[in-house]
């Protein structure tokens, strides 16, 4: 029996292809796939050959947001039986290194994303194999159709706790696609209040306020600006927490300005390989008692830091040292603050523009 599966063969160029039906190694399971949810993902791939930053290798599988019925199982497989309804979780990892043995598997360096642009063929087929680890068992109670929503589902509970979103916080969801609706949705669970979503299409709009939204925002301006005293004047406050889910800059934009300081902004969209982004540093806390400690015990010396140091009336020329970086300057010291002496001096008296004659009369 032949495997029909969808393949992508370039920009816009979907086929159908018969393979052979997959032979299960000892640790996987054979899946007759029945649903398969279409992601933001397969679209850029059909539509631009690429995928963030991945250009797409041909041909290409789709379809990762599935479920299904088991069919087969490998001899070491024991937490699933045929006949088994199931889901698949898409990614699988090497299970050796240091960050799968630490549960930091998402980031393994040797992983492979089944149905994604560097990995044929996909669940857009009628079999499909996968490493039964990363299948689960669904109950009863969820349809097949809600279980090819798990992995998508799965994204958002990843990015609510990164997020480490609270009862009673305030939230901005920027894109009212799956993911945002998604993100609204889990975050309601978890406790989430007074969340707003934006989206440009009002459709969206209409099904996040179905989906529980407090409030919605249709983005008609590309004032980023515009968009915050919006934002602040329908929630009344500034998020503790925006989740941005659209992948564009201007989503990006919003969330860095209109949520609060020492709030949380979390990127969760696929956009741009690379975008320009309003960001800054604020000062520290809390640490001066720390670093006086470091400093009295002699845990850290700054004194190698100290290349350079100058009088009070060389402040110009420790200026242009500290900034040419000449003579291997690294920290430039100022000190005997002669202020009498500065107000005799000739230099300085003479000019009364100067910002040091009208600091120091």
């Amino acid at each position: 029996m032949d495997n029909t599966i969808v393949a992508l063969h370039g920009v816009n160029d979907l086929r159908v292809e018969y393979l052979p039906v997959p032979e299960v190694d000892r640790d996987e399971v054979l899946i007759r796939v029945t649903k398969v949810g279409l992601c933001g993902s397969d679209l850029c791939a059909v539509y631009k050959g690429t995928h963030g930053d991945l250009r797409i290798g041909l041909p290409c599988g789709l379809g990762h947001e599935a479920a299904g019925v088991v069919t087969k199982c490998g001899q070491d497989v024991t937490h699933v039986k045929p006949g088994d309804r199931v889901t698949i979780e898409p990614g699988t990892f090497c299970r050796t290194c240091e960050l799968c043995l630490t549960g930091k598997h998402n980031v393994c360096a040797n992983s492979s994303f089944h149905g994604s642009p560097r990995f044929y063929p996909g669940c857009l087929a009628r079999y499909y194999k996968h490493k039964a680890l990363f299948v689960f068992r669904l109950p009863d109670s969820i349809s097949d159709e809600e279980g090819a929503v798990v992995e998508p589902l799965a994204v958002a509970v990843h990015a609510c706790r990164r997020a480490e979103v609270w009862a009673g916080c305030r939230m901005l969801v920027t894109g009212a696609g799956p993911i945002g609706l998604l993100c609204l949705s889990v975050a309601k669970a978890l406790g989430a209040t007074n969340i707003l979503i934006t989206d440009i299409k009002d459709s969206r709009l209409a099904m996040a306020k179905r989906m529980g939204a407090d409030h919605t925002l249709l983005v008609t301006s590309e004032d980023t600006q515009c968009q915050v005293q919006q934002v602040q004047q329908i929630m009344g406050c500034q998020p503790d927490i925006t989740m941005e889910c659209s992948g564009t800059k201007a989503g990006l934009s919003l969330g860095i300005y209109v949520t609060k300081s020492g709030g949380k902004l979390v990127q969760v969209g696929v956009g741009a390989p690379e975008v320009t982004v309003p960001l800054g540093v604020y000062r520290y806390v809390n640490c001066f008692p720390i670093a006086i400690d470091l400093l009295a015990k002699k845990l850290v010396d700054v004194k190698p830091l100290i290349t350079h140091r100058f009088n009070f009336e060389e402040f110009q020329k420790a200026f242009d040292m500290f900034r040419s970086a000449e003579d291997g300057a690294i920290k430039c010291m100022i000190s005997k603050f002669t202020i009498a002496n500065i107000r005799c001096s000739k230099d300085f008296t003479s000019h009364h523009d100067n910002p040091m004659v009208r600091l120091f009369k």
